[in-house]
């Protein structure tokens, strides 16, 4: 059972992103509601921010709530809400204790009044932080997030602030919700489940992607090191041969 300490240094992730997958059908096991899934992942969120942190990773990026998640029956999305606030609350004391900064992209103006106001707050409070930065994706779609950006990039070749032959990949960075990180290097997903969902489509062009069978809420330290160590065990050519990096 591979442990944290099993890990080659210098060798990590520096973007780490994860599909939190499985709250639902974790709690449907035990014979009770979605909700109670969702609650006992929360568990599981704070042990992996802090491992990530404690491995020295510059960027964890957890996909919370999608656009389509809105879909969802009234008592699930009210409950996500209600764990978001409680969550934000009880962690800022670790966050600040952990040198964690907070960040969120997505949809936030969709995000219900109460939300949106902790949610600011807590990213305030930590905004001089500097170990790790803890991205939630909130309120998130790649393919909208894909449209914003066509549409703004648009308005600006139009007013002649850009022009058409200027566009490259780092104009189009800069117009996501993620310009100011890099693009993943590690992608994990959890529950078994082997798609993208509509999670960071630009950002992890050459990430490397792993697929786990454990449901969210048990997602532990050894299940992080074991997908860290199989990074580290691949060969990432980025298009080259083995030849040209060796």
């Amino acid at each position: 059972m591979s442990t944290l300490e099993d890990l080659k240094s210098g060798h990590l992730p520096e973007h780490l992103a994860i599909i939190m997958d499985g709250n639902g059908r974790w709690a449907q096991q035990r014979g009770k509601l979605r909700v109670f899934g969702h609650e006992n992942g929360v568990s599981a969120v704070r042990q992996t921010v802090e491992n990530c942190a404690k491995l020295g990773i510059s960027y964890l990026t957890l996909y919370a709530f999608s656009t389509e998640n809105w879909k969802r029956p009234k008592l699930e999305v009210d409950t996500l809400m209600s764990l978001l606030v409680s969550s934000l609350k009880k962690e800022l004391k670790t966050l600040t204790e952990n040198n964690i900064k907070l960040n969120a992209i997505g949809n936030i103006s969709s995000l219900p009044k109460r939300a949106k106001r902790e949610l600011q707050e807590v990213i305030e409070k930590t905004s001089k932080n500097t170990a790790m930065t803890l991205t939630l994706a909130l309120s998130y779609g790649a393919r909208e997030e894909l449209k914003t950006a066509v549409k703004q990039i648009s308005t600006k070749v139009k007013n002649n602030i850009i022009s058409p032959e200027k566009i490259d990949e780092t104009i189009i960075n800069n117009h996501l919700y993620t310009h100011d990180l890099p693009d993943v290097d590690l992608l994990i997903r959890t529950s078994g489940e082997h798609r993208i969902s509509n999670f960071l489509l630009w950002q992890i062009a050459y990430a490397e992607l792993y697929f786990i069978d454990v449901l969210w809420p048990d997602f532990s330290e050894h299940h992080l090191a074991e997908a860290i160590l199989n990074y580290q065990n691949r060969e990432r050519r980025f298009g080259k041969t083995s030849e040209q990096l060796n």
